[in-house]
């Protein structure tokens, strides 16, 4: 008879919490951070370390006025995860009140006053990143041209003094800045397609192949990092693959219809913050569906209203108002898809 070791009783599962969940986030998160600081300069991390040092001090604000003790909550580190996914979505030489408008909408807006995590119906990252989408579209569409290390102006690089003063400055950095920033892949990708040319004369542009090759990089290495979320189990495997599987088989059927006049889904899926949203914000436990099934059919939504959003909304990037209006969605969709009860008949 084959025998099995065992540890004596108690048998406990094991512990885990919020700050553990969001170190393992962060850790996760970092690959695809520093691979994007390599194609945008050290102005990435800049924009990291300014909304988490704003996020926090709103949310010992909040914290305060609520009667909370604040140890436990600032040390949690959902403040700070929160901040460092708004700020990936954040042009590298964004003026420094991107970050706070969209810090006071995240924190202040899209979690307190829902009374907190764990209560708030929005995921607070989108929520700030929708409002300075909305109220500074200008300044959101800056962003330079990907470099093998960083934003370029001329032949040189841009030193970390010279992307705080632009920061906090709110000036481009040096003369002509304007006409060397470029829009990115999906950006350019529906400017070009709005004045009549084809997916192919596209891909030939220099400019569209450089910025999509460093957004796949980009992509993959949030896909890494997200993979590595799935094995720790603090997200669920469901949810990213149905925002994958949707991407492709909704690009592959545009494709079908129109190869020249749609993106095709290699770009939809590799040169946006589809794969970033996918494992690191439709995941989210508090805002998203919590079913089995109602991760499918959640992750199922944010990808066809993406990919609706880049095809006929105003914005190239349509994850943001997706991930929000699927948010409001996420009650309805787990009280349609309950899990079958052993025993229980239908």
């Amino acid at each position: 008879m084959r025998q099995f070791p065992t540890a004596p009783a108690p048998h406990l599962p094991e512990r885990n919490s919020v700050r553990k969940v969001m170190v393992t986030v962060m850790v996760m998160l970092l690959p695809g951070t520093l691979v994007q600081a390599g194609f945008f300069g050290p102005g990435v991390l800049v924009q990291i370390g300014l909304a988490a040092i704003i996020a926090l001090a709103l949310e010992a604000v909040c914290l305060r006025l609520r009667g909370q003790r604040l140890a436990p909550f600032l040390g949690d580190g959902s403040a700070v995860v929160t901040a460092w996914l708004f700020a990936l979505c954040l042009p590298p030489l964004a003026p420094w009140w991107l970050a706070l408008t969209g810090m006071v909408a995240a924190i202040v807006v899209g979690k307190h006053l829902y009374g907190g995590l764990g209560h708030n119906l929005f995921n607070p990252a989108m929520v700030g990143f929708a409002v300075v989408l909305v109220c500074f579209p200008l300044s959101m569409a800056q962003w330079p041209a990907a470099a093998g290390a960083g934003a370029t102006i001329g032949s040189g690089t841009l030193s970390l003094l010279e992307v705080l003063t632009a920061i906090f400055s709110g000036q481009p950095p040096a003369p002509g800045w304007d006409g060397l920033s470029q829009a990115t892949p999906l950006d350019l990708a529906r400017q070009h397609l709005a004045s009549g040319a084809t997916i192919d004369e596209l891909a030939a542009r220099a400019d569209y192949a450089q910025a999509r090759t460093a957004w796949t990089w980009i992509a993959a290495a949030f896909a890494a990092g997200g993979i590595g979320l799935c094995l720790r189990r603090v997200a669920d495997w469901r949810t990213p693959a149905a925002v994958i599987a949707t991407t492709v088989v909704l690009g592959l059927l545009a494709a079908m219809i129109d190869a020249d006049r749609h993106v095709p889904a290699s770009s939809q899926l590799l040169t946006g913050g589809l794969v970033l949203a996918a494992f690191f914000i439709a995941t989210d436990p508090v805002t998203g569906a919590t079913t089995p099934r109602g991760r499918w059919l959640f992750g199922a939504g944010v990808a066809a209203l993406t990919l609706a959003i880049r095809r006929w909304g105003a914005y190239p990037d349509g994850i943001a108002f997706a991930i929000l209006l699927m948010n409001a969605a996420a009650p309805l969709i787990d009280r349609l898809t309950p899990p079958r009860i052993v025993g229980r008949r239908r």
